[in-house]
């Protein structure tokens, strides 16, 4: 994605809440260290002047004690523009990572179906560094080393304009080269970037499915995989040692050949007696001066673009279109009990059509069960309850207003989601019941965890509520993840429920149980159950069969029955003995 025309002005933007008092004194100790560099040469004049005559020691003590002062000011101002600058780095990475995730919780999921997660972490992480670190140094090395190398020329002009033009002729055949290389730095940092984002999402992934990896004894196959996206960013990496390596000896060889013609010609005036040995030694103490300012300026270049092409990443993300906008004036949905309705619902993901004119009402405190072969669509439908994607065609009512004119946080406030892959966050089983309710009590947790059948065995463990369960969970079983779930979702406490196979890890037992908490939770709510036990479905006031995107029969289980279609099809195959399943699946999908 191409950068904004205020990419520049949006980075300076990062500076402004800093501006006063640590930019402004960031700024002042680094034109302070620049003027000292331009004193310098002044002092090294005087110095060389009074001992080629030694005939005034008063005076050389003098200057050594005016050198000793212009150092105790540089070291002062140094410590300064080191530790000003190491503190608007890490507050700008701090505030560009806060705002990179704020952007990322509010996009869509059709992003962080497309993203890989590791991809995702590492511009966060690495791309907001490389980012704040490049560009907070190069426009510190602008500043700081541009108008020291302002000073020193103007010094090294001020105490011999001939000798400056000999001493600064190269200079501009420097800038092409330069030029070039930030080109090719910006691109090739970019490809590093995108390589090392791969890099992460491949662990992140490799991880995830460790399992599997084990299974299926693809130890070696991960590793040599690895190894090859190594061996890609290292050679991307080495590209850019390159161009680095060349700018600074391009430098040093147009500054050898500068430098060879002042001594030649400097020392020859010197020995004529047209210019004295004070004022020549000043000028060549200034023109080794102008080098070095120089230099760190072109590697600041190099720097500048590694930054550009991290910032051009990170922008990427903090622009990315919304395909679920907020209404500029979003009604705020009320608690209390709701009808939902859908007429004339078409979606698609990307050019596959997956729903197709889907017209469904469930009414205040209903129960309406969505069944269907796998891939029928009935997930989708809840998402799209949810506006986790929008509609491509029709509408989706919430008490007979367009949910797009709801605002996100009120519709989903009154809505309580179990899906049938439970997600636990790496945090207490206390925590991850109450994520969604703050401000819940104690009491009010163990009685949501109760009513799921979850406490028992929760009080089984070391810690009991403070135990951690891991990352996604792992510590726990499918069905005690299910439970903590539903457990949630009770302590939530809102007047729509989505039910997303919500008993489908759970074995015989645990489902008895929970649809015992289940048939407490739908209680005078408005419910979308999809489901795949009949256990399940036969508690629903209204069954719709899905089937190729449409809903094709609509009625009680005895009345689907009785006709004898898709449903009856779906019923009987899931009735069924295993052996004659033949891999057909159930109402599953």
């Amino acid at each position: 994605m191409t950068p904004a025309p205020s990419f520049k002005r949006r980075l300076l933007g990062y500076l402004r809440p800093y501006l006063f008092p640590r930019l402004a004194a960031l700024v002042a100790a680094m034109l302070v260290l620049s003027a000292t560099n331009g004193a310098i040469p002044f002092l090294a004049k005087g110095f060389i002047n009074q001992l080629s005559g030694l005939r005034n020691l008063t005076v050389v003590r003098t200057l050594s004690l005016e050198i000793l002062g212009l150092f105790l000011i540089r070291a002062g101002a140094h410590f300064l523009s080191i530790y000003l600058n190491a503190y608007l780095v890490q507050r700008i990475t701090l505030d560009m990572r806060s705002q990179l995730n704020h952007a990322l919780q509010r996009l869509p999921l059709s992003f962080f179906n497309r993203s890989p997660t590791g991809a995702i972490a590492s511009r966060v992480i690495n791309d907001v560094r490389v980012m704040v670190l490049s560009l907070s140094g190069g426009a510190s090395s602008l500043v700081g080393d541009g108008s020291s190398l302002l000073a020193v020329t103007c010094a090294a002009i001020y105490l011999d304009w001939r000798l400056a033009l000999i001493a600064l002729i190269g200079f501009p055949c420097a800038v092409l080269p330069i030029t070039y290389f930030s080109r090719r730095m910006r691109r090739m940092t970019r490809s590093a970037q995108k390589q090392l984002g791969g890099l992460v999402a491949l662990l992140h992934e490799t991880f995830q499915g460790n399992r599997i990896v084990k299974a299926f004894g693809m130890e070696d196959y991960e590793r040599v995989r690895f190894n090859a996206e190594l061996e890609r960013l290292f050679r991307i990496h080495l590209r850019v040692a390159r161009i680095r390596a060349a700018t600074g000896p391009m430098i040093e060889t147009m500054a050898a050949f500068a430098v060879v013609a002042v001594l030649w010609y400097g020392s020859s005036s010197v020995v004529l007696g047209t210019r004295s040995a004070g004022s020549f030694g000043a000028f060549f103490a200034a023109a080794l001066l102008v080098y070095e300012p120089f230099k760190r300026l072109s590697r600041a270049n190099n720097n500048l673009q590694q930054g550009m092409a991290a910032a051009e990443r990170v922008f990427e993300i903090l622009d990315y279109p919304t395909d679920v906008p907020e209404d500029p004036a979003p009604i705020e949905l009320p608690h209390g009990s709701h009808r939902i309705e859908l007429h004339g619902v078409g979606f698609r993901y990307g050019k596959r059509r997956v729903l197709r004119d889907v017209n469904l009402t469930v009414g205040v405190g209903e129960v309406v069960a969505l069944v269907g072969s796998s891939g029928a669509g009935k997930s989708t439908v809840a998402d799209l309850i949810l506006r986790f994607y929008d509609v491509t065609d029709g509408q989706i009512l919430v008490d007979g207003i367009d949910i797009r004119r709801l605002s996100l946080a009120s519709l989903r406030s009154q809505i309580g989601l179990v899906t049938q892959h439970t997600f636990l966050f790496n945090d207490t089983i206390r925590a991850n019941i109450a994520y969604g309710s703050a401000g819940r009590g104690e009491d009010e947790i163990i009685a949501a965890a109760r009513n799921a059948y979850a406490h028992d065995f929760i009080m089984r463990l070391p810690k009991g509520y403070d135990t951690v369960v891991g990352e996604l969970g792992t510590r726990l079983s499918g069905g005690e993840r299910q439970r903590i779930a539903i457990a949630r979702a009770l302590l939530r406490d809102p007047p729509i429920l989505v039910l997303d196979e919500a008993t489908s890890q759970l074995d015989s037992e645990s489902e008895r149980l929970v649809q015992e908490a289940l048939e407490y939770l739908m209680a005078n709510r408005t419910t979308v159950l999809i489901a795949h036990r009949l256990s399940t479905v036969l508690r629903a006031g209204r069954i719709a069969v899905l089937a190729r995107g449409r809903i094709i029969e609509s009625g009680s289980h005895e009345e689907l029955l009785a006709l004898g279609r898709e449903y009856r099809r779906l019923y009987e195959l899931q009735s069924a003995p295993p052996a004659d399943l033949q891999g057909n699946g159930g109402l599953a999908g």
